[in-house]
């Protein structure tokens, strides 16, 4: 798919973690597509690389998640109509749930759950009030209920979990808006947290691209793999 979204319409699109990886693909993807692009990296060095990177009609934003003054002052700033919530942490792989480090699985909650929800509150309400929006959160097969949970990265992996949580809950709130909130699991990614894994991040940002970009009648509220509604 290329080009704008469905309609045929150009959006302003953010992508959270874009300094690299699978977030800098996602940006790479949807400034492909037409789309004015957001590069959000912790800080405006990496934001601006990205930027420069994915090319197109791309910016750079500097953006810590887990910075509530740096989310609103990003918020006052930018109208956006498609959010790609990517960025994440894996800090305690090859851990144990019942010797888990507690301070890890909080900060894997601040970045993975809260810095979600907190960018979300932020851009959501200007998606409703325009009457269309998209918000991709950008989960794992490890958080499902179906082929997991994983136990060998417990913050991760309930950090994910809560994040699909929330993905279904503000899905049900924007019923009927226009704006549609779906979870994705891109499954395995060569990444610096992934480097061994067979796909590459350019061939699953298509895929999260394609859900940032569904049509209105594409589903809310649902767990994608790939191009695929599975289980929770």
């Amino acid at each position: 798919m290329t080009g704008t979204d469905v309609t045929g319409t150009a959006r302003t699109a953010l992508v959270t973690g874009a300094n690299r990886g699978l977030g800098l693909a996602v940006a790479t993807e949807l400034a492909a597509r037409g789309h004015r692009v957001l590069c959000a990296a912790r800080d405006e060095p990496a934001a601006a690389r990205a930027a420069a990177r994915a090319s197109g009609d791309t910016a750079a934003l500097a953006l810590d998640v887990t910075d509530p003054g740096a989310v609103r002052a990003a918020a006052a700033e930018h109208a956006v109509d498609i959010l790609v919530n990517n960025a994440g942490v894996l800090l305690d792989q090859g851990s144990a749930p019942s010797v888990a480090d507690l301070e890890l699985v909080r900060r894997s909650l601040d970045v993975n759950l809260l810095g979600t929800w907190r960018v979300t509150q932020a851009f959501l309400p200007g998606m409703v009030d325009r009457g269309w929006g998209r918000v991709v959160n950008v989960s794992s097969g490890a958080a499902s209920f179906a082929y997991g949970p994983a136990p060998g990265c417990p913050g991760y992996t309930a950090s994910k979990v809560a994040l699909n949580a929330l993905t279904t809950m503000l899905a049900q709130e924007v019923k009927g808006t226009g704006v549609l909130v779906n979870a994705i699991n891109p499954g395995l990614v060569r990444t610096r947290m992934q480097p061994l894994a067979e796909q590459t991040a350019e061939e699953a940002a298509r895929h999260i691209a394609d859900a940032a970009t569904l049509p209105d009648d594409g589903p809310c509220g649902v767990f994608l793999r790939r191009d695929t509604v599975i289980e929770w």
